[in-house]
């Protein structure tokens, strides 16, 4: 995939620069086990880059338990597992970081690219904050800041919005199919990080993103 007319690399967090979706995952399934039903790492890829209320509906769908809760309660339990979570990324090291990640944005900056945070995460300025990698970010874009989540594009093209860069010029790296579906959407080039089995609609797969540092 060629990169010259690339102005820009936005990235998603969780499982793409760290893995916190195992944190996300042991949360949910704290949540399931409340419930009295198991929730299986299988299912969990379904609630990859899947905003929090839409993670519970799908929770409880594999639970047998949808239509059975109020909004409100709905609510409740998304608070309380959002609480678990917290709770286990404060414990975040920096040693969590993906190998290659650092490498990567500093090639980046070599070849004056502008860096940005696409995420659907809430959490993300404590994640950035716990791994010391904030600094590498020209901007951030979390899902404090937008109101629909992926596959809608709203997280890729706010933070080309920010940086001024028209979506064409930009690059994004997902590690699930609703975000790569985003990028698609936004007419961005889509660098799929996993299995290319899992992610068909991706112009790239690599394994890891420092596996992109070729193609600079």
């Amino acid at each position: 995939m060629e990169n010259k007319k690339y102005s820009c690399a936005i990235f998603d967090l969780d499982g793409v620069l760290v893995d916190t979706a195992k944190y996300h995952y042991l949360a949910w399934k704290s949540l399931a086990d409340e419930l009295g039903f198991d929730f299986t790492i299988e299912q969990n890829e379904a609630l990859k880059g899947v905003s929090r209320m839409k993670s519970l509906d799908l929770l409880l769908g594999f639970g047998g338990l949808s239509d059975r809760f109020s909004q409100e309660e709905k609510e409740k339990m998304a608070d309380k597992k959002n609480r678990i979570y917290v709770e286990m990324i404060k414990k975040l090291k920096k040693e969590e970081l993906f190998g290659g990640v650092t490498d990567l944005f500093v090639k980046l900056k070599e070849k004056n690219m502008k860096t940005a945070l696409g995420s659907a995460s809430k959490n993300a300025p404590l994640i950035l904050e716990r791994l010391d990698i904030a600094k590498y970010f020209d901007a951030v874009v979390d899902g404090t800041q937008v109101s629909k989540a992926k596959p809608d594009p709203e997280v890729f093209v706010r933070a080309a919005e920010i940086l001024h860069i028209p979506c064409k010029e930009c690059i994004v790296f997902e590690d699930s199919a609703a975000g790569l579906q985003a990028a698609k959407t936004a007419g961005m080039k889509a660098v799929g990080i996993g299995k290319k089995e899992n992610l068909p609609m991706a112009d790239l797969v690599i394994g890891s993103v420092d596996q992109y540092i070729p193609y600079l």
